[in-house]
């Protein structure tokens, strides 16, 4: 089991020493293949910090080379309560605007960095932790996951991608109620509406995810990619369009090395064995 601090790092990747000198506050443990991303604030129920969001940036930013899906969690019984207004700082119109467009780019790494993502839930998945986990891929939800979307209560709006992405999963229809009541949703509505992909019993959500993590790094690494790059974006275009990515996905595929892998691991009734080369 490897351990990999990425504390000192900036997100660009520069050393910076008061950083260094300050309590991580995202857990990475890499586990062969798959990294283990625990967000640390107990105190606060994990909710988002500059310094948080910085470190998660860090990290898929640069992943380790041998990670091929990233496990990401909170601790002490809460997923992520959203934004950290203990620690707002006043902002003008134009600093409001830089601060939500840096979330939707770390949102955008999450979703689009080529590491499929999965996200084991419990407790507060509230507000900005929200927006966060609908920028993974594959969502697991335990007994105790509470959905918010709380800004109205806060005078405020979603600012980290939550019209997009919670729009896209639930409709706009739905999510005006969600906003306006303040509604929350459990593991099994959320469940039925498409906020999670997985609904299990109590302490059930990390082995669930490393199950599920184990069948994604065991893929065709080419595949996952593309899976993750295309269909989202194919959902944003016109029917032409699509079908015609969906044709360039299944060339770049199907022609490569780990294509033939696979046709003659199913020939040879074995496991296949992917990205040999890598």
């Amino acid at each position: 089991m490897e351990n990999n601090n990425y504390d000192s790092l900036s997100p660009a990747g520069g050393e910076t020493g008061d950083r260094a000198m300050t309590e991580t506050m995202l857990k990475i443990d890499l586990q062969g293949d798959i990294a283990v991303l625990t967000m640390n604030r107990p105190e606060k129920r994990n909710a988002m910090c500059d310094q948080l969001l910085e470190e998660i940036d860090a990290f898929f930013s640069r992943p380790p080379e041998a990670a091929r899906v990233a496990v990401l969690t909170g601790t002490a019984g809460h997923y992520c309560s959203g934004l950290d207004l203990s620690e707002h700082v006043a902002r003008d119109a134009e600093g409001t605007m830089r601060h939500s467009r840096a979330w939707h780019q770390v949102m955008d790494r999450i979703q689009y960095g080529g590491l499929p993502v999965i996200s084991a839930m419990f407790g507060a998945v509230i507000g900005g932790g929200l927006e966060l986990a609908t920028s993974t891929h594959v969502r697991i939800a335990e007994p105790s996951t509470i959905f918010q979307l709380p800004e109205g209560r806060r005078g405020i709006y979603v600012g980290g991608g939550a019209s997009v992405r919670v729009g896209r999963i639930l409709g706009a229809d739905r999510m005006i109620e969600m906003m306006l009541t303040g509604r929350k949703y459990g593991a099994e509505e959320g469940l039925r509406l498409g906020l999670t992909h997985y609904a299990v019993s109590v302490g059930e959500a990390m082995a669930k995810a490393m199950e599920l993590a184990r069948k994604i790094a065991d893929n065709a690494p080419l595949s996952n990619y593309v899976m993750i790059q295309a269909l989202s974006r194919i959902e944003d275009m016109d029917k032409p369009g699509g079908l015609f990515t969906e044709s360039l996905c299944a060339a770049l595929t199907q022609t490569s090395p780990d294509a033939l892998e696979g046709l003659a691991a199913f020939l040879e009734k074995r496991a296949p064995s992917f990205g040999q080369g890598r």
